[in-house]
């Protein structure tokens, strides 16, 4: 496991997940970012940065060019060793895996040896210092990158990881994770696991804004994202991607929601 040391960040951190190929949403944050003042230096991505949508290599070349921390993610994992899936941990055979098929292809496409290089030498995790507390960043899980983590999942869940991050990387205060989508905050033991959802896909809540994180002196805030959502749609349709993700972005709710746990399903 490769472990990235970012060193000590000053100043607003802004956390996010999963841009998923999603170019306007990406393009979005880095503006509201300029606009606070906040540099590549104190921008952190869990991973997933190419995915469901429609401008993967785009938005791998952006987030190159704004200086972000990036976490591996499944999805880099997987292009990089030329996996013929995304690797995402979906059940096999269910709504999930399926719908996978055609945007895991388009991306397949997409991504050159170049970025696929990046992608590589992506670490697994990243560890800072910020106001006083120590944080891991990693995508999934420590034990597993593609573990789907929820706001419902059990205590002894999120320990176990917790015990594998702290064994690798030693204590720490604060754990920052994407790969489900769903951004949330847990108290585990007195350690923060802040979830920073994913920038690329509305979190299936009705709402066709996406969300990240900040944190601040006083602590974490979940903020939500507008983009240009009209472009990110015609994006995914010029490319051929209307599995149903598409319209996710316009009415903010997934296409399956079997990987969800059923107390989180509409």
């Amino acid at each position: 496991m490769r472990i990235a040391d970012l060193g000590t960040l000053s100043g607003e951190v802004w956390c996010f997940g999963g841009p998923l190929s999603n170019l306007q949403a990406l393009a979005a944050l880095q503006g509201e970012a300029a606009r606070h003042g906040i540099l590549g230096c104190n921008l952190i991505c869990t991973g997933d940065v190419a995915g469901y949508c429609g401008q993967p290599a785009e938005t791998v070349a952006l987030i190159r060019r704004m200086g972000a921390h990036v976490v591996a993610g499944n999805v880099e994992v997987q292009l990089a060793t030329g996996a013929a899936d995304c690797g995402c941990g979906f059940t096999p055979g269910s709504a999930c895996d399926l719908l996978s098929g055609g945007w895991y292809a388009h991306t397949d496409r997409a991504i050159d040896g170049a970025a696929r290089a990046w992608m590589e030498d992506l670490p697994d995790m990243a560890v800072f210092a910020h106001e006083g507390r120590r944080y891991a960043v990693i995508h999934g899980g420590f034990t597993n990158i593609a573990r789907f983590l929820w706001p419902t999942s059990s205590h002894t869940e999120f320990a176990l990881e917790l015990a594998a991050i702290q064994a690798a990387a030693g204590p720490v205060d604060g754990v920052i994770a994407g790969h489900c989508g769903v951004a949330f905050e847990r108290d585990i033991s007195g350690i923060h696991w802040i979830n920073v959802g994913a920038i690329g896909m509305p979190p299936n809540d009705g709402r066709r804004q996406t969300r990240y994180v900040t944190l601040q002196a006083d602590g974490a805030r979940i903020h939500a994202l507008d983009y240009d959502v009209a472009g990110a749609v015609a994006a995914m349709r010029g490319a051929g991607l209307t599995q149903g993700y598409d319209r996710a972005l316009e009415t903010g709710i997934w296409p399956s929601e079997d990987i969800l746990p059923k107390e989180m399903r509409l």
